[in-house]
């Protein structure tokens, strides 16, 4: 077999007519791309997601019909449109079905189902404007592919019962020469209710179906020609990086940047598989190239910024000396299903941010009025808001002499918050005012880069 590449397409790069073309291009000037993963388009997914949280019907109405718009305004300029409209009647009228029953009661399973919808619709225009190209592809459902458990809205891929249903789905196609659509994000448990891999999993999805095909590579289409040094939109002088490795990739994502969901590493790290990211308007732009060990590996890579954090101070001079105490305090916090994100110690305090990622709800919001009466029994509690994390990416930056200099130097003029410094060979964070976030990334990207 020839090299093989699974392509994904971000919402961005199927919000409209002329942005399903751009990919449609991309796919048929690359003869090595056999599997084509695709996102809901652009704003649909928010929508669903605001249906399966429940509504009064004239808001369901409302968001239908802007749905409905999203869809249509690329079907009106396709060249056949009766059977691809009559399919996609048929997927709005079921979102409106489900969306009355979560008006009613809302379930995770419920909401799974619902937002499933954007894929799928995204993806049968596709497939129809790829078939107006003569160009030859076959949607799939790819919930008959990915089997996952039964944790709706963060589900987990059965690898094993996956590459099985791989291996008698997508392999025959592939060897008939035919490029398979198909949907990123979701999938399909044990008792055949849909499930969702969590909000960006469709990195993952194609990351994952790259593994079991024993892909060459998975290319990540999306709206920005790269990875950064740091986001353009807070330092215009960020500079793209050409190849880096997948831990600092990781970083990366995890602490802020939304080029890459974190989960997409997994399954090419696994089988180390180059991931690629690119522009899908301006491929001609090149891109980066995330791999195992690229070189050269320099001190600093990349800063990323999270903005709205919650810092959670807990102190009690019972710590001093105690043995105990943290463990009382992490039993509380699991048992409120809070992960800890960052985190430093002193003798007598503990000062911890709120790990947010997979959780529609704000840190005030996961810090419930029971999980903080627990904690105050336990000892005094301080909660600050309106906080920003700054990470900054590299390599071996717990060994290498003068790299604390260089940071406080360019972080002279801030009021740093918290440090977390030597916990990792990868990231330094700092905890910073929100309203300060972006002159501390431009300071320190002026300082490093």
């Amino acid at each position: 077999m020839s090299k093989l590449s699974v392509a994904k397409f971000g919402g961005t790069s199927v919000a409209n007519f002329e942005a399903m073309s751009l990919c449609a291009n991309i796919i048929t000037q690359d003869p090595n791309t056999r599997v084509v993963v695709l996102s809901a388009s652009a704003g649909v997914t928010n929508y669903l997601v605001e249906l399966a949280n429940g509504c009064e019907k004239a808001r369901r109405d409302e968001i239908i019909a802007a749905v409905r718009t999203i869809q249509y305004n690329i079907i009106e300029k396709l060249q056949h449109q009766a059977e691809i409209s009559a399919q996609i009647d048929e997927l709005l009228a079921r979102i409106e079905a489900l969306a009355e029953s979560a008006s009613l009661a809302t379930s995770t399973a419920l909401a799974d189902e619902l937002i499933s919808h954007g894929e799928m619709m995204s993806t049968k225009i596709f497939t129809q404007l790829c078939a107006e190209r003569n160009y030859t592809t076959v949607w799939v459902d790819v919930r008959e592919i990915v089997a996952t458990n039964s944790h709706y809205g963060k589900a987990a891929p059965n690898d094993e019962k996956t590459k099985l249903q791989s291996d008698a789905i997508l392999k025959p196609l592939i060897a008939a020469g035919k490029v398979a659509i198909t949907q990123g994000f979701i999938g399909r448990d044990d008792e055949g209710k849909t499930t969702t891999l969590g909000r960006g999993g469709s990195d993952y999805s194609a990351a994952l179906l790259a593994e079991i095909l024993n892909a060459d590579d998975v290319l990540i289409w999306t709206d920005v020609p790269g990875i950064y040094t740091t986001d353009p939109r807070v330092e215009p002088n960020a500079k793209r990086i050409d190849t880096m490795a997948f831990n600092e990739a990781a970083e990366m994502a995890t602490f802020g940047a939304k080029v890459l969901h974190p989960a997409t590493l997994l399954p090419a790290v696994r089988s180390n598989i180059p991931v690629f990211v690119g522009s899908s308007k301006a491929p001609e732009q090149g891109g980066t190239w995330v791999t195992r060990d690229p070189q050269p590996r320099p001190t600093f890579r990349a800063i990323a910024l999270r903005r709205n954090q919650t810092l959670l101070t807990l102190s009690s001079l019972s710590m001093l000396h105690a043995k105990g105490f943290l463990a009382n305090v992490f039993a509380i916090l699991a048992k409120h299903n809070i992960s800890v994100d960052v985190i430093t110690t002193s003798e007598v305090s503990i000062a911890l941010t709120l790990d947010k990622t997979g959780s529609a709800s704000t840190g005030a919001e996961m810090l419930s009025q029971d999980l903080l009466d627990e904690l105050r029994e336990l000892c005094h509690v301080q909660v600050e808001n309106d906080l920003a994390l700054v990470a900054i990416i590299g390599n071996n930056l717990h060994t290498q002499a003068g790299v604390a200099k260089q940071l406080f130097h360019q972080l002279e003029g801030f009021n740093i918050r918290l440090i977390s410094y030597g916990a990792s060979t990868n990231n330094v964070c700092t905890l910073v005012k929100n309203d300060e976030a972006d002159d501390v990334v431009r300071a320190l990207h002026a300082g490093l880069f």
